[in-house]
């Protein structure tokens, strides 16, 4: 499924959020949204998700204005992870994988067997088998957030939208992460920090700065040491890889 924000407008009384913001996700790509805090990024993935309405311009999937799609319709091919997942909530792993589910199944339908077998099977690929009956609150941040993820996918949607994934994951999962959703067959948008895992695995790139895209494109092409020293103010050597990729080593403060 393709996405795309055309020309969105948030605003929040006088403060602007996101100006006249236009992103385009192809089918199956895996892109990446960057920026210093306070940049638009978590705004924009709202926007996308419809948990917020855009003040101007529109969200497409496919063709679609999502606003013209019925919201269950809407449940089934989009999943997102938000930055903060609640911890107080007094559930399972397995409850919790199992509300990915929802939009599968008849309203007020109970849990079946395939539900089961799929929160098991989704636990494995995630490298958590056994773990159904651990208490979500229980869990560390890097824990709830790989739970989290592993809900989503479990969700079967066609576009995925994460905020900060690889927050709380330690290094190995980190990489591990990124190289599962640059394989998976969904439409991945993802707001990162980290821009030498971002140039490595994302296959294009939104570069937002005060709630505007600087650039947009190929790693190669957007995350430059001119614009990573502009926009981050940070110095970089930036190394070029394979099929428009980077990987930048970050050195100093920008002078």
């Amino acid at each position: 499924m393709r996405v795309r924000a055309q020309d969105v407008d948030r605003r929040i009384g006088a403060t602007t959020l996101l100006a006249s913001v236009t992103l385009d996700a192809p089918p199956g790509s895996t892109v990446g949204l960057l920026g210093p805090n306070g940049s638009g990024k978590s705004t924009l993935l709202r926007v996308l998700a419809g948990l917020d309405r855009p003040d101007g311009g529109r969200v497409l999937l496919d063709e679609t204005d999502r606003t013209a799609l019925p919201r269950r319709a809407v449940a089934r091919r989009v999943a997102v992870v938000t930055q903060h997942e609640p911890t107080e909530a007094d559930m399972t792993v397995a409850d919790v994988l199992l509300l990915g589910r929802i939009p599968h199944r008849p309203l007020l339908a109970p849990v079946g067997a395939d539900d089961v077998h799929r929160v098991s099977a989704a636990l494995d690929g995630a490298g958590l088998a056994g773990w159904e009956r651990r208490r979500w609150a229980s869990l560390s941040g890097g824990e709830r957030q790989r739970v989290a993820i592993a809900r989503a996918l479990l969700q079967e949607p066609d576009v995925l939208l994460l905020d900060e994934p690889t927050n709380h994951l330690d290094i190995r999962h980190r990489f591990a992460l990124l190289a599962d959703l640059a394989r998976a067959p969904v439409t991945v948008v993802a707001a990162l920090h980290d821009l030498d895992l971002a140039g490595q695995y994302c296959d294009r790139i939104v570069l937002l700065a005060a709630g505007r895209v600087v650039a947009a494109g190929t790693p190669a092409r957007v995350l430059t040491e001119e614009s990573i020293a502009e926009v981050f103010g940070v110095g970089a050597d930036v190394m070029p890889g394979p099929g428009g990729r980077v990987r930048i080593l970050l050195r100093s403060l920008a002078v």
